[in-house]
């Protein structure tokens, strides 16, 4: 085969690649000797490339990483109520009688606000609660100023209306600090109180009376 010629194929067996490459077909090479002559000439195979499977939509939600959002085991137990909160884990665990009756996680005091470890007890409950010292600066048209403001430190802007963070299902512990429903990112992060899943903000609050013992350890 003359040197002209072999430019040629290769030529096109590159342009061949290019199209190639953007199908859905693979391609391999493979170089062979001339029969009865000196040099090589390349081989093109084609193979057809595996296309992925279909994805599952309800296989994918079942692999995803589950959320904690609790578990209640309470409803057929009876006795006096108590809750222990653990910072380390970020679990709460509620009991009745001494029997564990439900977990959940939680969010507790992020750093500079940690939550204090003591023994305390619920000496308010507030289905409907606001706070008086946290929420949002906005303005009368409701635009937001400055989130997640505390009074005691941060000035009002001229004209600015203080909105008030909603706790929902609350439960008072102590000074500003108590159990609410709230949002939980998996680590420390409100001013102090400790947030719960909605679900189990709620089951908690309707278990408890004021004057049920919560303890809090590190």
């Amino acid at each position: 085969m003359s040197s002209h010629a072999l430019c040629l194929r290769l030529g096109l067996l590159l342009l061949s690649v290019s199209l190639i490459a953007c199908s859905d077909q693979s391609v391999a090479y493979i170089r062979r000797p001339i029969p009865g002559g000196s040099g090589y000439w390349v081989e093109r195979i084609v193979v057809k490339k595996k296309q992925p499977p279909p994805r599952d939509r309800k296989a994918s939600r079942l692999l995803a990483p589950a959320v904690d959002e609790g578990q209640w085991n309470g409803d057929s137990l009876v006795g006096p109520p108590r809750m222990v909160i653990r910072l380390s884990e970020q679990k709460i665990y509620f009991y009745k009688a001494g029997q564990l009756a439900g977990i959940s996680p939680i969010s507790s005091g992020r750093e500079g606000m940690a939550t204090r470890a003591g023994n305390f007890a619920v000496i308010e409950k507030d289905i409907d609660h606001a706070s008086s010292l946290f929420g949002d600066y906005i303005s009368r048209d409701g635009t937001v100023l400055k989130r997640e403001i505390d009074v005691r430190k941060d000035p009002r802007p001229p004209g600015a209306l203080f909105d008030a963070a909603k706790m929902p299902y609350f439960m008072r512990i102590t000074g500003a600090t108590g159990m609410h429903e709230g949002y939980l990112p998996g680590y420390p992060a409100s001013h102090g109180c400790i947030r719960l899943p909605r679900r189990m903000a709620e089951i908690f609050y309707h278990e408890s009376s004021v004057g049920t013992p919560v303890k809090i350890v590190p």
